[in-house]
């Protein structure tokens, strides 16, 4: 029955949007009916002869990071089933979704860059963390195409490069909303830093929590650990001896299941203060059942947007793709929502522009304002970063689900 429920749910939605590209709703998205299809290059003719635009996903399906690689792009993938069309010029075309996997590491983020400037997208969404985003950057810029950023928070990011935008808060905010969470809510005074060598996300977030942690009057500790490491007993141990009130470990996904995990078995009690990249339902696995007390810094929150929740869970639990990649439930995670609204700011910007020349686009983004399900989003006039004042602070239940804690602010 909830198979049959979820299926009619998407196919009354798909009748309902039915006018995609042709009207515009109150947030600013179209909507409407449809499929992705062609292989030409964006703004010719497809096998059928529908004009295509085609947008890259530049996103990790493999490596550390994959499982928050492929939410991403469920979330881009079912925003292009809600909205498969957009009118430039006054012609429809069909948006092709192109994706590019880099696979959690630098050293192939230059090819999945290239294959997408190749294939001739005409804007770029990603990715799922800043290394790769930051190794990619000056390619985009150097061919012209614009990149959106979902969910890439490192600075770096954008500087200097006027071709990369994005729609998440940045990290030294990230890093200030935690510091002040663990101080204000955990009463910690003492934290304990662990994070993977040499990776940028890991070690800019530390620095900025760090930063933000001892203005305020605390002692921070710090570790990192190589790379490929599975063993986190001796680190979590030293966390235990030098009496921390807190572990701050922003890393990723495949790293912090096992942290969690080892904590778990230790019998560690302090409470685990992650970021964004630990909001994932492979982490929730980790926890469920332990007594583990795990804090996660995100964008958005289950419940936010309940049209919007309806529709993806609907999406993921009648396509078997889908729930794969949201990782075997329909759970939903805040960067999918975050992938969702990625999507329609780049129609937003191909409508403004009203070409689907990469050069246009870039140069309308700067304008683009947009209502989505994780907020307002707009960009700041100097690096394209979004201005963002609000992250979500959420606890697991250890249970398979999470606890809005707070709605946390920086001046």
């Amino acid at each position: 029955m909830k198979k049959l429920f979820a299926l009619l749910l998407v196919l009354a939605m798909a009748l309902s949007l039915a006018a995609c590209g042709s009207t515009t709703s109150d947030n600013g998205n179209d909507s409407g009916n449809g499929g992705s299809g062609g292989n030409a290059d964006s703004g010719g003719d497809a096998a059928s002869g529908d004009k295509v635009i085609k947008i890259g996903m530049f996103e990790p399906s493999t490596g550390d990071s994959a499982s928050g690689g492929q939410k991403e792009m469920l979330g881009m993938q079912y925003a292009n089933s809600v909205c498969p069309t957009v009118t430039v010029g006054g012609e429809e075309y069909t948006v092709e979704l192109i994706p590019a996997d880099n696979g959690s590491v630098v050293e192939k983020a230059s090819s999945a860059a290239t294959q997408l400037i190749n294939e001739g997208v005409s804007v770029v969404l990603g990715s799922y963390g800043s290394s790769v985003s930051m190794a990619a950057g000056p390619l985009f810029q150097q061919a012209g195409i614009p990149a959106i950023g979902v969910t890439c928070t490192n600075p770096q990011v954008t500087a200097g490069n006027d071709y990369y935008f994005r729609i998440c808060f940045l990290d030294p905010f990230q890093g200030t909303v935690l510091a002040n969470f663990a101080m204000d809510e955990l009463g910690a005074a003492k934290a304990y830093c662990l994070g993977e060598l040499g990776n940028e996300y890991d070690q800019g977030l530390i620095s900025f929590f760090e930063s933000a942690f001892t203005a305020a009057g605390g002692t921070v500790i710090k570790d990192t650990y190589p790379s490929q490491n599975s063993d986190f007993t001796s680190y979590l141990n030293k966390a235990k001896s030098e009496d921390v009130d807190v572990i701050f470990t922003p890393v990723s996904i495949a790293y912090s299941t096992q942290i969690v995990s080892q904590a778990a078995t230790l019998g560690i009690d302090i409470p685990i203060l992650g970021s964004d990249t630990l909001d994932d339902n492979k982490v929730l696995e980790a926890a469920e059942g332990t007594d583990v007390e795990l804090y996660v810094s995100t964008f958005y929150q289950e419940g936010g947007d309940p049209e919007f929740d309806e529709g993806i869970k609907a999406y993921i639990n009648s396509n078997s793709d889908a729930l794969t990649a949201n990782g075997g439930d329909d759970t939903i995670s805040a960067v999918t929502a975050m992938g969702y609204d990625a999507y329609f700011v780049a129609l937003e910007a191909i409508k403004a522009a009203d070409s689907v020349d990469p050069a246009d686009i870039q140069q309308a983004l700067w304008d683009v304002t947009y209502d989505g399900v994780s907020g307002h989003i707009e960009f700041d006039d100097v690096n394209g970063d979004a201005v963002r004042d609000t992250a979500y602070i959420k606890m697991s239940d250890n249970a398979g689900g999470w606890i809005l804690q707070t709605q946390q602010t920086v001046e």
